[in-house]
């Protein structure tokens, strides 16, 4: 069995994995994950989290074998990381009833930025912000009540995946431009190097075959671009 981290919320993308009418995850991550443990000749056991944090912290407790996830500095203090299969440009949704019309104009001390916790893109925003603070919270759920309810004003992540958000907040809408290129990549738990080498070469593979642009197709990514590199890997 092969154990495979996922985060769910109804972003979707290259990271978050969404629930069908029967609750059962899909989504990039879940297809990937089956068509790695299918050419290990095994099953995938999906281990589901609120957030990417939280995937990240589990690592060294053994909670999980690979997980597809985006990368920092800090992240790969505690995972090693495989290829980058996505690069997506993070940006803010902003809620209804707020006139923000740059990313310049996000940073205001009378403008409340949210984020998820403890997040790559979280902390890519905090980096950026320069008169107002980003306040974390540690689900998805929690982040839309915030925009619903005026706690929060932004909410800063990659842009396919407000895009999708946006549907769900009627008035809300996408800023133009990005602060921050998020890429996601495979993962592993630190000094994982059996696995880091398998997931690498299952990419590669899935590159080349024409498997990994079909799973981002399906998943309603057909405007992802696959990084050169893994494809020649």
């Amino acid at each position: 069995m092969l154990r495979v981290a996922i985060a769910i919320s109804a972003a979707g993308g290259a990271f978050w994995s969404s629930q069908d009418e029967t609750g059962a995850p899909k989504g990039v991550a879940v297809d990937l994950a089956r068509a790695f443990a299918s050419d290990l000749g095994t099953e995938a056991q999906l281990v589901v989290y609120p957030n990417s944090n939280e995937i990240t912290e589990d690592a060294a407790r053994g909670g999980w074998d690979v997980t597809f996830i985006p990368m920092d500095a800090l992240r790969a203090e505690k995972l090693d990381f495989g290829p980058v299969y996505n690069g997506s440009e993070s940006t803010w949704l902003v809620r209804p009833g707020l006139a923000l019309a740059t990313q310049a104009d996000v940073d205001s001390p009378d403008v409340r930025p949210i984020a998820v916790a403890n997040t790559t893109t979280g902390r890519a925003a905090s980096a950026f912000l320069k008169r107002t603070q980003v306040r974390g919270y540690p689900t998805m759920t929690e982040i839309m009540e915030a925009l619903r309810t005026g706690e929060g004003d932004a909410f800063a992540m990659s842009r396919d995946g407000l895009e999708r958000l946006s549907h769900d907040l009627p008035g809300s809408y996408v800023l133009p431009g990005r602060f921050f290129e998020a890429k996601t990549a495979a993962a592993v738990p630190k000094g994982h190097a059996d696995m880091l080498e398998q997931v690498t070469a299952f990419l590669q593979r899935a590159a080349r075959d024409g498997r990994l642009r079909a799973i981002l197709d399906a998943n309603d990514m057909r405007e992802a671009e696959i990084p050169g590199e893994l494809v020649g890997g």
